[in-house]
């Protein structure tokens, strides 16, 4: 019985052992089964996306395909910036089956492109179809690669397809520095840096296309038939308000007065259309070489190797931004004189004032224990409004300023747009700087904002509220950018005129219009006069208070006008900062580049020219061909066209004549008609014609056989010539034309 109670203890045992080794193994089973279910579900439902892109990731090569950047053009269509073709190389060393021909391929191709023998070398060891060499290779590299797989493929028997050439682009400049600081550049990888090309850049930018190449089970990409390719979709093209040929014109003269007035700190011109706000031309000077934007100047290198070492690159940096920097949208200046067309605009339309309201000058004004003068420090006694404005008189004006007072001549501060970025669409705009930020000001700070002074703002400001008081009071939106189009033509985007709002009334306007083109031809001596043409301006000078160097005041002149004063077209603002030559002041400075500026851009927008008896003598007209006509012949047409003649030689026929056909010379020029090959040596000693009046300068030429060319102010009975375009003391043959530059004299009402 023992036996058998102990033989039924030990089943059961036995019995529970595997009931609970089944358990166990059933756990295990759930549990592992489970997690895998787990793991599988977490795969399959959390990670599927991802894990099915890393799939593809190793199955595909997705390769770039460069898009072509739009251009830019100018409003007459001239191409301003543009990406030319160039090529990317790339390799396909998988074809590549022995060390001959990668040797040979190694070499031959860091020779053309340039590149280190050891780097190409181990290129071409990699399992791969598709490995970038070089990019933006010139047609010159193109013919030598294209050579080479010429060579390979009857060298190795059709291995030329190891080296393909993908087109790929660089963007180029036609006119390097023309209007730089607009246009901006693109940095290597083809993004906009700077003006519009990094204004824009979301537009210019096309769409890049798509090489998708598959890869073999060794990781290995498969051959080019096994490819998909996207094509590749163009930037959108950008069409400027800027004229090339207006904007070269004043590139022309504003650079011509850097280097005559001696100016330290660059110098701006803005043209604008007044009546849209179109900018016609915006010029930084000096700019720089949009083709080589990290070039710098030799003065600027030199400074910087100078510094020590570890100085340097912040130095460069700098002096890169200096450079690229947009002085017309992002710089403030004391805007002095200039300021006085708004003070007097909105002491017009308040009717504090009117044409015949008196203002007195004893040549300085105390305002608690501050004394302003006036330039004139003798004073101008007694004088009207129109007399105020002529004299640049800052005692009348602070009176001016005090009648419209101070709350209100904050409200037409901001009214003209003082107050706020124009919003232009370049980028870098800069804030004015206002006495307060609420806009309060004592009654000195009155005093000096009523004639420009201790306040800033910034030159594209400055025109467009000179813009608004010669259109009929609208202050406009002004930009740079006309319209955008895409590859086909098709229009994206149009700029059209913005009005943002009325400052002053059309009365008041044509008022202004009124007293300032009497300030340029009443007045002469503020050098703004072009003959033939009626123009309104102000002429302006304003000490950089705080800011001179080693013992100079320094100063901006300034001169901002518009033309026709009767029925204004376009608005200019000449600017230079801090002058070191003869004189800084506007009248002399700045009022005779615009002069020169706008007598030539005027005739080329198609302002029509009306000249009074006084301006004839000096106007150009154009001579005719007289060579290979007889002599009496040629010399009874040049009469007719109204020149005089000299006859040189002993000939009874015309051979040449000097000037030569379709030149410029005033009526009444001599025309020196050659009849023999002797005569053609003979020159004469060109004389000084610098520091004389009109007449003076016109007999010093004609007794020396020479023709003048007359440019700048002729009119004013205080004109000096201040330059000639052939230096004193040379040789030139007899009738040559020599441009002479005439300013409005010493006399300075700023």
């Amino acid at each position: 019985m023992a036996n058998n109670g102990s033989k039924r203890s030990k089943k059961g045992v036995l019995q529970l052992l595997r009931m609970r080794t089944t358990m166990l193994i059933l756990l295990i089973l759930v549990i592992g089964f489970g997690a895998v279910s787990v793991r599988i579900g977490y795969l399959t439902l959390v990670q599927g996306t991802y894990l099915q892109e890393k799939a593809v990731e190793q199955q595909l090569v997705d390769t770039t395909v460069n898009s072509k950047r739009g251009t830019i053009y100018d409003a007459k269509g001239k191409v301003l910036a543009q990406s030319a073709s160039v090529w990317k190389v790339v390799l396909a060393p998988a074809y590549l089956k022995t060390e001959e021909q990668r040797i040979y391929v190694a070499q031959n191709l860091a020779k053309i492109l340039d590149l280190k023998y050891e780097d190409v070398y181990k290129k071409t060891k990699q399992k791969t179809y598709y490995v970038v060499l070089k990019r933006k290779i010139e047609s010159d590299e193109r013919e030598k690669i294209l050579s080479l797989c010429d060579a390979l493929n009857e060298k190795f028997d059709g291995l030329s397809n190891v080296i393909t050439l993908f087109d790929d682009y660089r963007r180029y400049y036609p006119y390097n520095d023309l209007a730089s600081s607009v246009i901006g550049f693109t940095g290597s990888d083809d993004q906009g840096l700077e003006g519009v090309e990094f204004k824009y850049d979301d537009y210019l930018t096309g769409t890049p296309g798509r090489i998708i190449t598959a890869r073999n089970a060794n990781q290995t990409d498969m051959p080019f038939q096994y490819e998909q390719n996207v094509a590749a979709k163009d930037g959108n093209n950008i069409t400027l308000t800027i004229d090339e040929t207006v904007q070269s014109i004043a590139e022309k003269y504003m650079k011509k007065g850097i280097t005559d007035n001696e100016v330290v700190n660059r110098g701006v011109c803005i043209i604008m259309n007044v009546n849209t706000g179109a900018i016609i031309a915006m010029v930084t000077v000096d700019g720089y070489d949009l083709n080589k934007p990290y070039d710098l100047s030799d003065a600027d290198l030199a400074a910087i190797r100078a510094l020590p070492e570890k100085k340097r690159a912040a130095a460069e940096s700098a002096a890169l931004g200096a450079m690229w920097r947009n002085k017309a949208v992002a710089d403030t200046y004391y805007p002095g004189s200039v300021f006085k067309m708004c003070t007097a605009s909105m002491a017009l339309n308040e009717g504090v004032v009117n044409e015949n309201s008196s203002f007195n000058c004893s040549g300085s004004v105390t305002i608690y224990d501050h004394t302003i003068h006036c330039h004139f420090h003798a004073g101008h006694g007694t004088q009207n409004l129109f007399q105020a404005i002529y004299n640049s008189c800052n005692p009348a004006f602070i009176d001016i300023g005090a009648r419209v007072g101070a709350d209100k001549f904050y409200k037409y501060y901001e009214a003209f747009g003082f107050s706020e970025p124009t919003g232009i669409d370049l980028p870098g705009e800069s804030d004015d700087l206002f006495f307060n930020e609420d806009g309060s000001m004592s009654q000195t700070d009155l005093a000096v904002a009523s004639f420009g002074q201790n306040f800033s703002i910034t030159p594209i400001q400055m025109v467009t509220a000179c813009s608004a008081i010669a259109n009929g009071g609208k202050v406009l939106q002004p930009y740079v950018v006309q319209k955008i189009t895409d590859s086909d033509g098709n229009v994206v985007k149009n700029t059209e005129t913005t009005v943002k709002r009325q400052v002053i009334s059309s009365a008041v306007s044509k008022k202004m219009c009124k007293f300032l083109e009497d300030n340029t031809t009443k007045g002469g001596v503020n050098n703004g006069y072009i003959s033939g043409y009626r123009v309104g301006g102000k002429t302006g000078t304003s000490e950089k208070i705080g800011q001179s160097q080693s013992g100079y005041k320094d100063y901006i002149a300034s001169f901002c006008g518009f033309a026709p004063a009767d029925k204004p077209e376009v608005a200019c603002l000449v600017f230079y900062d801090t002058p070191r030559g003869a004189s800084y002041y506007g009248s002399q400075v700045s009022a005779p580049v615009f002069v020169n500026i706008m007598s030539e851009v005027l005739p080329y927008l198609e302002v029509q020219a009306e000249y009074d008896s006084g301006e004839k003598q000096y106007v150009d007209t154009i001579t005719g061909s007289y060579s290979g006509l007889s002599v009496a012949k040629a010399e009874a047409a040049a009469k007719k066209d109204g020149f005089t003649v000299t006859v040189k030689g002993e000939g009874k026929k015309v051979i040449s004549q000097m000037p030569s056909t379709a030149t410029k010379i005033p009526v009444g020029g001599n025309v020196v008609l050659y009849t023999d090959k002797e005569s053609e040596k003979a020159t004469v000693n060109v004389p000084d014609m610098v520091g004389y009046s009109v007449s003076t300068v016109n007999d010093i030429a004609a007794s020396a056989g020479l023709n003048i060319s007359f440019s700048g102010v002729t009119t004013s009975a205080n004109a000096v010539s201040k330059s000639q375009s052939i230096s004193a003391g040379e040789k030139v043959s007899e009738g040559t034309v020599i441009t002479v530059e005439f300013s409005g004299g010493t006399v300075v009402n700023d």
